[in-house]
């Protein structure tokens, strides 16, 4: 089976165990995990290899654009102490408890064990993004979350640069330490430039296909020149993206095509990545003797372990200090302990950890394991704690589900609110009919004529467009409109269709 057969393969699986995830209610990425991990097993899988710089600018950088875009800039800096202590503190942690590990039990030089430290210590974005949109937690923990899984794979791309130059250097000079010291800083400011050059150049290509194509290109560029530069490749896409989405304007149709094709290409990123790194174990696990097999599983266990206990050392740690502080001081605890736990479970690994282990050389010493003990922190970490996240949410009673759909009429009422008081110097037919629009809505939301006002008014909308699709078609057949004509008018119809307030009780889907 060719690799791109064998991608078609895996790709109508992941869309089948999506639908079984979205029924469910489990997390997509864990049973993505499962099906690669399955991929090993298939015979005949082919073995397909990827240039350490391609792997982590493929796969990498399309992911945390998508995250990144989505973590707003006053969020990161309200939350700048705990995404300061996980992004960096806990992937210091966690890499060097891991190079001790593999030092002491696999027998791997300290800079290459702490190389596989670096691979495994950052829980991934996508991941998190994925798991955590199903459910609803506390907002300061989901923001923290979502804002570590972002920051901390610079931390762990430095640590792991650093310590593969000095693996094989044999020393890290003063020349290559101030690089790395510089890296961080310079790559946020190359992102920034970037967002600045690509504001200008959006103006010229919005609303049209090549207005998508260049949100891609932007990314892969900014990867590739940090690279080239030396510096934090990471930190320039995150903070390309996050001073993107603060000061450029797109359209709406660019924002729905958008947010469309990035979901798509995140998805199908991940597909790849779990294929490749599965045709890769199969090749291991084949080419290892029983006996060195066995070693490398149990060595596996042991840094599974490790990556599970040192996040909830960290985690834990970090809130008691904080409630003893806040105790102190007569103030209430920013965070609970039930919360810390939660945020302890939550650190899933997946697609930075995968194309790490993509970018090893083929020289490095013990690759095989460290590949294999790769997949196994991944395999771990999303399938039994992405699986067991929804139970332990509604075990500690932080599901947020029966208050979610009040607080977000809530604010949708707000929002139509907004829209009412910018009319109320306005008058003419326009300004009256506009009115009647928001007023209806905000009748629905507040439940002014009956408990089912919302879905009656849901009722006859989509009933009058329903007509109006009807009509369209009617006059396609009768060729009274040519392609485009159809097209334009069949758009309009469907932005009528999406104004229409949705059911509060529906499930937001991802993809």
């Amino acid at each position: 089976m060719s690799f791109f057969e064998s991608l078609l393969v895996l790709s109508l699986v992941a869309i089948l165990l999506l639908q079984v995830s979205r029924r469910l209610s489990l997390p997509y990425p864990s049973l993505l995990a499962m099906a690669g991990a399955a991929a090993a097993l298939v015979p005949g899988t082919p073995y397909v290899s990827l240039e350490p710089e391609t792997a982590l600018a493929l796969f990498i950088a399309p992911a945390l654009m998508d995250a990144a875009f989505d973590f707003p800039v006053r969020t990161a800096r309200r939350f700048w102490l705990p995404l300061l202590v996980f992004a960096i503190g806990g992937v210091i942690v966690t890499a060097f408890a891991v190079a001790l590990a593999g030092s002491w039990l696999a027998g791997l030089p300290f800079a290459a064990a702490l190389v596989l430290g670096a691979i495994v210590a950052p829980p991934d974005a996508a991941a998190a993004t994925a798991i955590l949109s199903g459910v609803a937690i506390p907002r300061s923990t989901d923001a923290v979350l979502r804002g570590e899984s972002l920051f901390n794979d610079a931390a762990a791309l430095l640590i792991f640069a650093a310590a593969l130059a000095v693996h094989s250097t044999g020393n890290l000079g003063v020349t290559v330490g101030l690089h790395f010291a510089l890296a961080a800083p310079g790559g946020i400011l190359l992102g920034i430039l970037a967002a600045f050059v690509g504001k200008h150049l959006s103006g010229f290509v919005s609303g049209t296909l090549g207005g998508n194509l260049l949100q891609f290109v932007q990314t892969y560029l900014v990867w590739i020149l940090a690279e080239h530069l030396g510096l934090s490749a990471v930190l320039a896409v995150v903070a390309s993206a996050m001073a993107m989405a603060s000061s450029v304007a797109t359209s709406a149709r660019m924002r729905v095509q958008s947010y469309a094709v990035w979901s798509a290409v995140v998805f199908v990123l991940n597909i790849m990545a779990f294929l490749l790194m599965g045709m890769q174990i199969r090749g291991i696990v084949a080419g290892m003797p029983e006996g060195q097999l066995g070693q490398a599983c149990t060595f596996a266990a042991f840094v599974v372990a490790i990556v599970v206990l040192v996040r909830f050392a960290v985690c834990i740690g970090y809130n008691r200090i904080l409630a003893r502080l806040a105790r102190r001081r007569g103030r209430k605890e920013p965070a609970t302990i039930k919360q810390a736990v939660l945020a302890s479970w939550c650190g899933m690994r997946g697609l930075l950890t995968l194309a790490t282990a993509f970018a090893l050389p083929s020289d490095f010493p013990e690759r095989d394991t460290v590949v294999l003990t790769a997949f196994a922190v991944v395999l771990a970490t999303l399938v039994i704690q992405g699986l067991t996240l929804s139970p332990l949410i509604r075990w500690l009673g932080l599901d947020g589900r029966a208050t979610a759909a009040e607080e977000l009429r809530a604010r949708r009422a707000q929002i139509t609110e907004a829209g009412i008081c910018a009319l109320e110097d306005q008058t003419g037919p326009e300004a009256e009919l506009l009115r009647s629009k928001f007023l209806i809505e905000q009748k629905a939301l507040f439940n002014v004529e009956g408990p089912s006002s919302l879905e009656t008014y849901r009722k006859l909308a989509l009933g009058s467009i329903a007509a109006q699709r009807m009509e369209l078609e009617r006059l396609r057949a009768e060729n009274e409109l040519n392609v485009d004509e159809y097209n334009l008018l069949l758009e309009e119809i469907d932005w009528r269709e999406l104004s229409v307030l949705p059911l509060e009780d529906r499930k937001i889907e991802e993809i």
